[in-house]
């Protein structure tokens, strides 16, 4: 065992009114299992950043966030951590969820230092476990399907609009330029589906609509899995239902490929969108996103951080 570490894990960067019990929990757990591995983990209940070796977080923070308590505390953490060349934990949404939608596993994505291939370490290039991937397919039950190569429409995925993950691209700008290449490369009917945690749905449609595109749109209720049963591929920028696509063996194609999780088994070139290419290794993949998702109970027992200990020292900086 080399010298223990210190880890600060910060209760007050949970958004104030939260409601969901896993945000506070994965805080406990996390230092509980930090100090089952042998190391001094602690739980910080101000807004004030404390250095530490490594900190964690629930959530994060982009550039554009607002100026508020819980946020400008996370940045706090951030910032304060890199500039010691430390790092820190960051819990993220689940890429499964669509096959757990309550997310009654208890199932996070969790990283270092960044939420995205680019700028995050995952702790999925050594150590690989086969059976975490075995493991989580099997207690949320998924198959890995046969790629498919017919279907009856094209299925873009939206983000939410000027949301950091486009960049601050408003989602009709977006659309609107995408839409224009794809007539210009095919005629498949085209299905829109709007981020559901965007609350502008119906004034997208709207604006589309006058600027003359003719395409069909997914209905709220409807959920990822039905939307691509009858797809014929997917068109992402960086989103995670780029994952469930390629699990269910309809083939995508990422305009982001260096922020999407998914990029590793998707298509690149929208030119390519009538001659797709199918050769991909979808189980190694699958292996190593599994590497990032962990339970509530896994957190607590240790096993998390006992793996993403080997990465808490970095010359990352």
């Amino acid at each position: 065992m080399t010298k223990p570490l210190k880890v600060n894990a910060y209760m007050a960067a949970i958004p104030p009114g939260n409601k969901n019990p896993e945000k506070p929990k994965l805080i406990e757990y996390f230092i509980e299992g930090v100090g089952k591995v042998g190391d001094k983990g602690q739980i910080i209940t101000s807004f004030t950043y404390e250095p530490a070796d490594v900190g964690v977080l629930q959530g994060y923070v982009h550039p554009g966030s607002k100026h508020v308590p819980h946020l400008n505390l996370r940045r706090a953490v951030l910032e304060g951590q890199k500039g010691m060349h430390r790092r820190t934990v960051i819990a993220d949404a689940n890429l499964f969820l669509a096959y757990d939608p309550g997310n009654t596993q208890g199932y996070l994505r969790y990283s270092y230092d960044g939420i995205f291939p680019n700028s995050g370490e995952y702790c999925d290039k050594t150590g690989l476990d086969a059976g975490r991937w075995a493991t989580l397919r099997d207690r949320l039950g998924i198959q890995i399907k046969p790629w498919k190569r017919h279907g009856d429409y094209i299925l873009i995925t939206c983000q939410r609009d000027m949301g950091w993950s486009m960049q601050g691209e408003a989602v009709i700008e977006w659309l609107h330029k995408l839409l224009q290449t794809l007539r210009r490369v095919t005629d498949r009917t085209i299905q829109v589906r709007f981020h559901p945690g965007d609350k502008k749905n119906h004034k997208h449609m709207m604006q589309l609509q006058a600027i003359g595109h003719k395409v069909r749109y997914s209905s709220p209720s409807v959920s990822l899995l039905k939307d691509l049963h009858d797809a014929y591929c997917v068109i992402s920028h960086n989103s995670s239902p780029g994952v469930v696509s390629a699990i269910e063996g309809v083939p995508i194609i990422v305009l982001d490929p260096d922020r999407s999780q998914a990029a590793e088994v998707a298509n690149k070139d929208l030119n390519t969108i009538e001659n797709l290419n199918y050769d991909y290794d979808r189980e190694s993949w699958l292996r190593r996103l599994a590497m990032s998702h962990w339970r509530l109970d896994e957190l607590k027992d240790g096993s998390c951080w006992s793996h993403m200990r080997k990465w808490a020292w970095t010359d990352y900086i």
